[in-house]
Order: structure tokens, then C-alpha cells, then sequence
């Protein structure tokens, strides 16, 4: 399986320089902002085009094929025990190539104290991304069974050397690799998702890569439903499955139910209830998910 995405992330490059070498365009045609509402998704927790928790095949923003579409988020999400805020940019470059950066930080407030790290310790990490449509439209491709694929990238690094190590993980930076699968029934309303993961990363990242338990990279399952309510509001859910690498605590997998409302292409609110299940001893770390996207 790792063979097979080091082959994708060939072909990803071979991609992106073949964007890069695009004919330029006149202004007025290179945000021309063309896409259905709604089509660029929403920004996933680790900055992709896609839901709450799952990056998405659909290239963010609403740049055509040709055309460049991008947007800035800023994501609040409330657990028992901790708090994570996020903020970052994507870039959707002719409905082919996104770039995205996030930076996220996770405040671990009282429960700091008994972890003995220290009220409000607080991890923060960095996380680079990129995704490449290979094949298919989502949108477009609504007289065949063939779902747009994409493949990812994201590099993640955190900055708690010493906190990680003491903990058990055996990195404080890694890459996830993706393959997902996006499918659009516009005479249902409905919009489908499969994502495979191949990763080593203990809660997203936030504890590190690997451990004691397991320092190889595991294949991960991620599976979104959206359904449009109506052309602005939108219902879903998402399923992630995560690697149990931290020999001192148990990781489990994480859902959430979410609603996005679209007010037009410039902004879109989402609201959520996550369920992250355990992280770091901590039991049932469930709580509200808020994110605010603006672009084009």
C-alpha cells in the first residue's frame, strides 16, 4: 500500500508543474468565482477542502478549470477536557490543485494540571497540505457512475519535542497520504465521500507520530454524507478511523454531525457536534465544533 502512494505523489507532481505551466489568464477570467455554491466544500480540521473532519476529492474554493479560487478559515472546537483553535488558507488552483496551510493549537486549560504539564499547556502544530485531482467531476460527470479522485498530501509538525518524547511518540513531525473519492447525486441532493489514509500521526498530529505501540504507517478509513437541505444549507456527518500508537493512553475513532450554511460563495458557517473519544486519558471528549470561511 505505501508503493502504491508513493506512485500517487509521483503523479501529483507531474500535476502540479503541469498547472504551473499554465497559459496566463486575464484578471477578470482567473477569479471568475464559476462553481456551484456550496461545490467548494467547507475547510476540514487540518485546512483541506472538504467537511468537518474529512478532506473531500472537491478542490476548494470556486475557481473553475480556469480559473484560481481561495479562502481563510478560522476554526473553535470545545471539548470536555480540551480546546482546539485553528486558523488558516487554501488555494484552489483550475479545479485541479489545492495548496493549504493551517496552524492549529490545542489547549489542554485544567486538565494540563493533572497531565502535569500545567494549566492551559498548549500544543501547537503546523500542517501543509496539497491535493491533486487526478480524475473524474464530481459535477459534472452526473451521467456516469465515476467519482472525482484526488490524491493528498499533509505535512504536519508540532512543537513539543520534549512533552512528545516524554509521552511516548517517536516524532514531533510526519506526512499523512490520502486517495478520496467524492461523489455528487445532484438529482438526490446528496453528496458521498470515501478518504483512505495512510498515516502514523496520534490524534491528528497534536501528540506526535507513532509509539510505543505502533511506529508504521496504517491504513485509515474516512467516510463523509452530505445532504442539501436546500442550494444554502447543508447536513451531514463524517466517520474517521485513527491508529492506536500511544502505549500510556488509548486513541479512538471520531465522528461528528455538522450543518453548513452557505450565505453565498464569499462565507460559509459551519456548526457541528464532535465526538473525538478518548485523547490522552481524558474519556469522552465530545463538544461543540464551530468554523468561518471566507473566499472566493
Amino acid at each position: 500500500m505505501s508503493a502504491f502512494f508513493r506512485r500517487l505523489g509521483e503523479i501529483f507532481c507531474g500535476a502540479v508543474v503541469s498547472v504551473a505551466g499554465a497559459s496566463p489568464l486575464l484578471a477578470d477570467d482567473l477569479f471568475d468565482s464559476g462553481k456551484l455554491l456550496a461545490t467548494g466544500g467547507v475547510s476540514q480540521i487540518e485546512g483541506a477542502g472538504g467537511s468537518g473532519l474529512v478532506p473531500w476529492a472537491l478542490i476548494t474554493g470556486y475557481g473553475t478549470r480556469d480559473a484560481i479560487g481561495a479562502n481563510v478559515h478560522y476554526t473553535f472546537v470545545g471539548l470536555s477536557d480540551f480546546d482546539l483553535n485553528t486558523g488558516g488558507i487554501a488555494i484552489g488552483l483550475f479545479d485541479r490543485v489545492e495548496l493549504s496551510y493551517a496552524r492549529q493549537a490545542f489547549n489542554t486549560k485544567d486538565t494540563g494540571i493533572l497531565l502535569g504539564l500545567g494549566q492551559g499547556f498548549t500544543f501547537h502544530q503546523d500542517i501543509v497540505g496539497a491535493k491533486v485531482r487526478l480524475f473524474g467531476d464530481a459535477i459534472y460527470d452526473q451521467d456516469r457512475w465515476l467519482p472525482q479522485v484526488a490524491f493528498g498530501i499533509q505535512y504536519k509538525a508540532n512543537d513539543r519535542h520534549g512533552t512528545l518524547t516524554a509521552i511516548g511518540a517517536k516524532d514531533d513531525e510526519g506526512v499523512d497520504y490520502y486517495i478520496a473519492a467524492s461523489k455528487l447525486f445532484l438529482a438526490h441532493s446528496l453528496l458521498v465521500n470515501v478518504t483512505l489514509r495512510e498515516t502514523r500521526a496520534n490524534q491528528y498530529g497534536i501528540l506526535g507520530f507513532g509509539g510505543g505501540k505502533n511506529d508504521d504507517y496504517k491504513l485509515q478509513f474516512e467516510g463523509s454524507v452530505a445532504y442539501l437541505l436546500s442550494r444554502q444549507l447543508v447536513l451531514g456527518v463524517d466517520y474517521r478511523t485513527k491508529p492506536d500508537n500511544l502505549a500510556f493512553a488509548k486513541e479512538e475513532n471520531a465522528g461528528d454531525v455538522f450543518i453548513a450554511f452557505f450565505l453565498n460563495k464569499n462565507i460559509s458557517l459551519t456548526a457541528a457536534y464532535t465526538m473525538l473519544g478518548d485523547i490522552a486519558t481524558q474519556k469522552d471528549q465530545n463538544g461543540l465544533y464551530v468554523s468561518l470561511q471566507a473566499g472566493f
